[in-house]
């Protein structure tokens, strides 16, 4: 059984898409001879849409395109121009900055839930992602449910029960979407004024949202990623060493794409001295550091913990911040700096901390960087589903442990309101069982097995300049209830027990009332961009 489910195209498709993308026929390709905002607005559209790349591309972008003076152009030929020229700057006296100048495009496409947070690590790129709230999952691809089969397990004594057990649930999710939909429309009327094409894609996007915690981790997603020759260098070498088999075996696909595009700022990737020296490196300290902990605390029973919690913090925060403000308006050393500003009043602090917010018309209005000087640590237990879009915050750190059913799952009270309770709790137990038979076996792979409503734990550390970007957003009405949930949440932990109340206080965009159908004025708004266009 094949691990990648191949398209199909016409004659005449391929002959259009050969002129674009690296190849026809496999999971990882990049995009060539393209204008980058086309390649943008593809990978904008990819994310909401249950296509692949290139038949998104051939359905909707090529009609308003100009292909014909493309046509002797072959993207599946390796670039040769420029290449002595790298060949010497960038290989042979290893000037890392050259390979921060050329981007790629590239497309992975049929990977893992598993594997897309891994793709999705770095901090210096760009990423979109297929969203389960837009997309529903039980459309068959190739005739066969969107979920990963690895090989390994496929053909072990579990791999028939493998996928027996995936396409039930999988079956679970599609009985529970379409009961749920019903559910939402027989409850919630359609408001007047809103076409019904809004309101059947709100009502749609709500129920999605309740029911994608009984999608398996190894649902398969489409990525697009945008980076640099050096930052894919850096996520190669990572994926090299990943104890996942999928991130190994990815990781060679995408080295072919990209040598076909950058080949020379990836030429140290595989060289034995080079990156094999680097993955080597990653692949023993995380071996002899895994094994050093589990001596350690390998039996250390779990105690209970808040869901969301905050652990670190610094008490002087704010005079640090109100110091930031006036440091580069001054010519005070900091310490200096912050020895004066603990002398103000209350009254000059707050203007000064006014006067730097300014009048913040909508939450795209960003103070300044004096925000960087104070930070902030969570500890988080939530709902895998709120982990993945939490997760692509890049400007922050955030560490997270193995997925398994061991904390529980969240159950929406929604799936309970229309009577659908038994069903998303036996696609549950048939996850944490699954999970159970290949953990000893497959320790990586068993976490396909596990549920998205499965909870799992994760850190996240980040300064205030981020954390109003990140809860601004977070909150917002058409976010999904898990995430808007923590978001508030660490509001309310900055304010009460940091008692950082102006750093609080600069968040005035947080939404704390959630509408009852989350994506309804998004879809008015995109309707009526649509009807001015």
């Amino acid at each position: 059984m094949t691990v990648y489910v191949p398209e199909d195209f016409t004659p005449a498709e391929e002959d259009i898409l050969r002129r674009y993308f690296t190849n026809l026929d496999g999971p990882v390709f990049a995009l060539v001879n393209l204008p980058e905002v086309v390649k943008g607005a593809l990978f904008a559209r990819y994310s909401r849409s249950p296509k692949s790349l290139r038949r998104l591309f051939l359905d909707e972008f090529v009609g308003d395109l100009d292909v014909s003076g493309d046509a002797s152009v072959d993207a599946r030929v390796g670039l040769e121009r420029a290449e002595e020229l790298y060949e010497k700057v960038f290989f042979e006296y290893g000037d890392d900055s050259v390979a921060q100048l050329g981007g790629v495009h590239l497309a992975c496409e049929q990977s893992s839930n598993i594997l897309t947070k891994i793709l999705e690590w770095g901090r210096l790129m760009s990423y979109l992602e297929q969203s389960t709230r837009y997309i529903s999952y039980d459309a068959r691809l190739g005739g066969r449910y969107r979920f990963y089969r690895d090989p390994a397990i496929l053909s072990s004594r579990f791999g028939t029960r493998y996928v027996g057990d995936m396409d039930r649930v999988f079956d679970s999710y599609s009985l529970l979407l379409s009961r749920v939909t019903d559910h939402v429309r027989a409850t919630v009327p359609r408001q007047d004024g809103d076409s019904d094409f809004v309101y059947r894609t709100a009502t749609r996007a709500k129920a999605l949202d309740a029911v994608r915690g009984v999608l398996p981790a190894a649902a398969l997603s489409n990525v697009g990623i945008y980076g640099s020759g050096q930052s894919f260098e850096n996520l190669l070498i990572r994926m090299r060493a990943h104890p996942l088999p999928e991130a190994r075996h990815y990781a060679d696909l995408m080295l072919t794409e990209l040598r076909k595009v950058i080949p020379s700022f990836l030429r140290r990737v595989d060289l034995a001295d080079r990156g094999g020296r680097w993955t080597q490196y990653q692949v023993s300290n995380r071996e002899h550091t895994a094994a050093l902990v589990d001596s350690l605390f390998g039996t250390t029973p779990v105690e209970q913990a808040p869901s969301v919690q905050l652990v670190d913090f610094d008490p002087d925060a704010e005079d640090k911040l109100l110091a930031a403000i006036c440091y580069p308006l001054t010519h005070l050393p900091e310490q200096q700096l912050i020895e004066r500003v603990r002398t103000l009043g209350p009254t000059e602090r707050l203007a000064l901390l006014q006067a730097y917010i300014g009048e913040r018309e909508n939450r795209r209005y960003k103070p300044g960087r004096a925000f960087e000087r104070v930070d902030y640590r969570f500890d988080v237990l939530s709902d895998y589903g709120a982990f993945r879009d939490l997760q692509r915050h890049r400007m922050l750190t955030i560490e997270w442990q193995s997925l398994t059913p061991n904390h529980g799952y969240v159950r929406p009270e929604l799936v309970e309101d229309a009577g659908m309770a038994d069903v998303f709790d036996d696609a549950m137990a048939r996850s944490a069982a699954l999970y159970d038979a290949l953990k000893d076996e497959f320790p990586q792979q068993a976490q396909y097995a596990v549920s998205m409503a499965y909870r799992m734990r994760y850190t996240m550390q980040f300064n205030a300049r981020e954390a109003i970007h990140m809860l601004e957003l977070r909150s917002s009405p058409q976010g999904h209830p898990s995430y808007r949930r923590i978001a508030l949440e660490m509001h309310r932990l900055i304010d009460e027990q940091a008692g950082h109340r102006t750093v609080a206080a600069a968040m005035t965009h947080l939404t704390r009332e959630a509408p009852e159908l989350e994506r309804l004025d998004s879809e008015r708004r995109a309707e009526a961009r649509r009807g001015q266009s």
